[in-house]
């Protein structure tokens, strides 16, 4: 292998060189999940589609009506959207850690109808307290899903029909209290909503993220624990989708005309899913988009404008009906081509100085203290000692004598 011989001492380094493209693959789980990163160019092509979509529903509601895009119709709209959106980020939020809380529209109603009742003891109060109870039941609900290992979906039905009870008591619509007037910061509560959810999708794309967010998605047996990490990601997220919904209702209640209707708030909750769905975001957990909540939120609010104009008799139950089909649809698009390349082994990264390794390379020898040499260095002859010399001796020897 040409080592040079320095003279001193070598040693062979016994850990081979191992590639960066390795290390990473190692915090996939490879005995759970699918080594490799996964494929957003399927994003890419449904947000494009759920722009086109967008932009040719909003031409058709600008020739239908004008003035519903701008003025204060405008900043009806807007306020109609932030509040679907608020429940369809809630909905991609336990999604996207494959424990979707199905309560969150029964939520939104209370919240709505708390809201609507104790308005007048001020924003921060009767907001505050809606909130705070909001993130107990929550907290409840992601106890029994971490702790139990059941499935969300079947936990937060559960809750759901907590929440209906409460909601039940009330047999007549319910006049907002409050004063607060959402129209006049319609255009920040858009802004700050699109903002929170494209941040969100930017960072959902971030390899690390994405696979700490999915961890709890099951890939084997379901019933099976995840671990503790899973287990705390799904108690936030399934808290903080809660919250989500509980500011969404406020928000929808205080929007004119100011009336709440006691209802059972699982129209709601398919809207919400559905929304997220067709906005790309997997019914498996995980994956998802960048930019589709906030177009998704987009177009079925702009239909919602659209339909009367057009004397259509739309329920939101239809309307959530279909997003959810075609959000399904979606959701296998998504899984089928954006999951990593099968069969493609990512290419070997430079690592240490410079030199490409594949994991089966031959380590190289470094240069050490001490190297014994190739040969050991014979020792030098003794010099003869010259007073030990036949010439100096007087006398004959004893092997010399006669007798011998």
């Amino acid at each position: 292998m040409g080592y040079e011989d320095t003279g001193r001492e070598r040693s062979v380094d016994p850990t081979p060189a191992v590639p960066a493209a390795v290390l990473e693959n190692v915090f996939d789980d490879p005995t759970h999940g699918e080594p490799g990163r996964d494929r957003v160019s399927v994003h890419v092509f449904w947000e494009f589609l759920l722009l086109a979509g967008l932009a040719a529903l909003g031409w058709l509601l600008w020739r239908a009506d004008p003035d519903a895009l701008r003025g204060a119709d405008l900043r009806t709209l807007l306020v109609d959207a932030v509040g679907l959106g608020l429940l369809a980020l809630a909905a991609g939020l336990s999604l996207r850690t494959a424990a979707p809380n199905l309560a969150i529209g029964p939520v939104a109603v209370a919240a709505a109808l708390h809201y609507a009742e104790q308005g007048d003891r001020g924003l921060a109060t009767s907001v505050g307290s809606a909130v705070v109870v909001a993130a107990v039941g929550g907290l409840v609900l992601a106890l029994a899903v971490v702790a139990l290992q059941v499935p969300a979906w079947a936990a937060s039905l559960a809750g759901a029909a907590g929440v209906v009870v409460y909601i039940e008591r009330r047999s007549a619509p319910v006049l907002v209290q409050g004063d607060y007037d959402p129209r006049s910061t319609a255009g920040y509560l858009f802004a700050g909503f699109a903002a929170v959810a494209v941040l969100g999708g930017l960072f959902g794309t971030i390899r690390a993220i994405r696979r700490l967010v999915g961890r709890y998605r099951p890939v084997a047996d379901p019933a099976r624990r995840r671990g503790p990490l899973a287990a705390v990601v799904t108690a936030l997220a399934l808290v903080g989708s809660t919250v989500l919904a509980a500011l969404a209702g406020v928000l929808l209640a205080a929007n004119p005309p100011g009336v709440v209707t006691p209802t059972s708030g699982l129209d709601w909750t398919v809207l919400a899913i559905g929304v997220s769905l067709l906005g790309g975001t997997s019914a498996y957990g995980r994956r998802g988009g960048v930019f589709g909540t906030v177009l998704a939120v987009g177009l079925v609010t702009v239909f919602e404008a659209y339909a009367p104009e057009r004397d259509w008799s739309v329920s939101r139950w239809a309307v959530g009906g279909v997003a959810l089909g075609v959000g399904l649809l979606a959701t296998r698009l998504v899984e089928t081509f954006g999951r990593p390349r099968p069969g493609v082994v990512e290419k070997p990264e430079p690592v240490g100085d410079g030199t490409i390794s594949s994991g089966w390379s031959v380590p190289r020898p470094q240069l050490a203290d001490n190297w014994p040499p190739t040969l050991p260095t014979p020792p030098a002859p003794e010099p003869a000692d010259p007073w030990r010399d036949p010439r100096w001796e007087d006398g004959p020897r004893r092997w010399d004598a006669g007798d011998r």
